[in-house]
């Protein structure tokens, strides 16, 4: 059933609230104190995952005791990330509810720029050595369009298809999966729909309250394998405008629509739940109850030991496959990278301070740390070549090999209004409120309207 534009009008309207009245509450701002830095960082909605908490508990302790008389105040939003992103830009618009860190998402930080919420960093990277250890693709992550850089990455991730071997063997389908097209990827989930009852075969993220997870896990992961692996599918950067719906952008709504048409997803209920993501990580691929997830490099950080989703045999239970490309069509395989950087707010009361502890975070050993905690991907060289990062964790080989095909999205600050539109063309065929053809028209509308119709069609 659609949803009204007057209930999504009083949803908007509460959350701007609830955000209000929560960042009211949040004191005099991060200049109270000249000797206190103040964190903001995205907590998990899942309690029992505390990776982050713990991370930067342990840095907390570290910069305490390398600078006498100084404090951390770590400051948690704990919201699903759509969630997060609102209260986060409520927070910077103000010196009062300003922090002097805050965690930013990539594809976010261009807008947070034009919005003028963040301090570039570049007086501050001229003057520390270990800049030089980035890669350069995680550092132009973080640059605006004016040259300047405004965040430090702290990692970077890939994606692809998690599969049950159980599932598989129930099913008759190999443990050594690898799928060459996007209709051996729906075949395994039909034979999974038909032999193994009580499973969902297929998770493909997807519609607004999913936010970037459905538009970059689901809708781009299909996209970027269309057409011939080469242009950009989303933006044309000659030409330097967006692109309106084509032929890939309709087949890869048609995938999507497959999946729910089909039942061979979740209950469409459950997959516009905003917090579906981590009932997938947190039970249904460790209970056996999903046979194909189309995911993140991260997930076995909710596994490790302390989570509270201890799964020390995932990799055994857990096989990896690459998300192919439409026909196989060179280079056979697709994946999707961002990642998310430690900005300073332009309202920073503690500036410098605030870059003081990105140093100690952003130390080998303490980098090296946080990628294996959060299974994530070394944007840092010497930890990529480090052999104790290769084999700390099952899947960080697999997982990194894929950057060599990956893809990055075009975060420029019109990217947020373009992916809120993927997400509703996204929804519209999920719920089967929309045909594929009415989807896309309804895309190249917002697309318009949020890029002032600086677009172009391919």
């Amino acid at each position: 059933m659609p949803v009204r534009p007057t209930v999504r009008f009083t949803a908007l309207f509460t959350l701007t609230a609830l955000a209000a009245t929560s960042l009211a509450a949040c004191g005099s701002g991060s200049g109270s104190d000249p000797d206190t830095v103040k964190v903001s960082f995205k907590q998990s909605t899942d309690n029992s995952i505390k990776v982050m908490d713990t991370y930067l508990g342990d840095v907390k302790k570290q910069f305490e005791k390398a600078n006498p008389g100084k404090k951390v105040e770590l400051v948690p939003i704990k919201a699903p990330d759509a969630e997060y992103y609102t209260k986060l830009q409520q927070m910077l618009r103000s010196p009062k509810t300003a922090p002097d860190l805050v965690y930013e998402d990539t594809f976010l930080i261009n807008s947070d720029i034009t919005s003028g919420y963040l301090k570039p960093l570049d007086d501050y990277l001229a003057d520390w050595k270990d800049w030089d250890r980035f890669i350069d693709t995680a550092k132009a992550a973080a640059q605006g369009e004016d040259g300047k850089t405004y965040g430090v990455p702290d990692g970077t991730d890939t994606r692809g298809l998690w599969f049950s071997k159980d599932v598989f063997a129930e099913a008759g389908l190999p443990a050594d999966w690898q799928p060459k097209s996007w209709d051996e990827v729906l075949d395994a989930a039909r034979a999974i729909k038909e032999k193994v009852p009580g499973v969902t075969p297929l998770n493909v993220y997807t519609g607004k309250p999913a936010g970037e997870a459905a538009t970059m896990q689901g809708f781009e992961m299909l996209l970027y394998g269309t057409g011939d692996g080469g242009a950009d599918p989303l933006y044309d950067k000659d030409a330097k405008k967006w692109i309106t719906a084509g032929q890939g952008f309709e087949d890869s709504l048609r995938f999507v629509e497959t999946v729910y048409k089909e039942k061979l997803g979740p209950e469409v209920s459950d997959a516009l739940d905003p917090n579906f993501g981590t009932k997938v990580r947190g039970e249904l691929l460790p209970q056996g109850k999903l046979g194909i997830a189309l995911d993140g490099s991260w997930l076995p950080q909710d596994w490790l030991e302390g989570s509270g989703h201890e799964w020390p045999e995932w990799s055994k239970e857990l096989g990896l496959a690459a998300m192919p490309t439409q026909h196989g069509q060179a280079p056979g395989r697709v994946s999707m990278s961002g990642g998310w950087t430690w900005s300073i707010p332009a309202k920073a009361g503690n500036p410098d301070l605030a870059f003081e502890f990105v140093k100690t975070m952003q130390t080998k050993a303490n980098a090296q740390k946080w990628y294996i905690a959060n299974s994530g991907i070394a944007v840092r060289e010497d930890v990529a070549q480090d052999p104790a990062y290769v084999a700390a964790q099952p899947g960080i080989k697999f997982f990194t090999d894929l950057v060599a095909d990956t893809h990055y999205r075009p975060a420029y600050p019109a990217y947020p209004k373009v992916s809120v539109a993927v997400q509703e063309a996204m929804e519209g065929v999920t719920t089967g409120d929309k045909s594929v053809e009415e989807a896309a028209r309804d895309y190249d509308e917002a697309l318009k309207e949020a890029t002032d119709n600086q677009v172009v069609s391919k």
